[in-house]
């Protein structure tokens, strides 16, 4: 059965909104622990400012064993621990705390690879002009990454894009949700391309908006 486009783009908008709500809602909290626990682990690596080796193995282990999973198979696998912390596994919320997750670990360890990449020279001048960790945090090794992780931050976004229409196959709602039931069920290829046209827009306008920032932040 071919929808009826005259009412059926009220939910093509309303599916649309709530896959850039779970993508921006992601990207926050993400973004907040995630460059928390990218810091942790530069900044307590071996010979750093604040070495720890058991912390920093015990979030590098972690961040291994998470990474490597499919969304799909995580989604489904903490489906109970969502239900524990969201109250559902279905609708947007319940998707946006898996993709949170996996976001989270990700974009820690763009950071870490950002923070690495920072002249050792720079580190060791602050020290020497008696700058403390946190200091040192806050005044060099930011300021020095931030360019780069917007464009480490761009790449995840993307990939939230993504995420958010697998979560939608399976109740997270949004364009995934879409496509699914009324694409690809019920063999309806409109539906289908304009999910797909809308999707490929999404992603062009975040890379877009992460270039320009990351080249304002760079020039500056």
């Amino acid at each position: 059965m071919k929808v009826d486009w005259s009412s059926f783009w009220p939910q093509i908008v309303e599916a649309t909104g709530q896959t850039i709500t779970m993508v921006v809602a992601t990207l926050i909290f993400g973004s907040i622990i995630g460059i928390t626990i990218g810091l942790l682990l530069f900044v307590t690596r071996e010979n750093n400012i604040l070495e720890n080796r058991f912390l920093f193995q015990l979030l590098n282990f972690i961040i291994n064993i998470i990474r490597p999973i499919p969304f799909i198979i995580f989604l489904v696998a903490i489906s109970q621990l969502t239900r524990l912390v969201v109250g559902t596994t279905i609708g947007t919320a319940a998707a946006i705390f898996p993709m949170t997750i996996v976001a989270s670990f990700t974009i820690a360890r763009v950071v870490e690879n950002n923070l690495v990449s920072i002249d050792p020279g720079v580190i060791e001048a602050a020290q020497a002009m008696g700058a403390s960790p946190l200091r040192i945090i806050f005044t060099v090794l930011i300021p020095e990454a931030l360019g780069p992780l917007i464009l480490g931050l761009t790449f995840v976004s993307v990939s939230l894009i993504d995420f958010s229409a697998v979560a939608g196959t399976v109740g997270g709602g949004g364009l995934g949700h879409i496509a699914m039931t009324y694409g690809y069920q019920r063999f309806d290829g409109s539906v289908m391309l304009v999910t797909v046209l809308i999707l490929i827009v999404m992603v062009q306008l975040a890379q877009w908006i992460g270039n320009t920032l990351s080249k304002w932040i760079m020039r500056r």
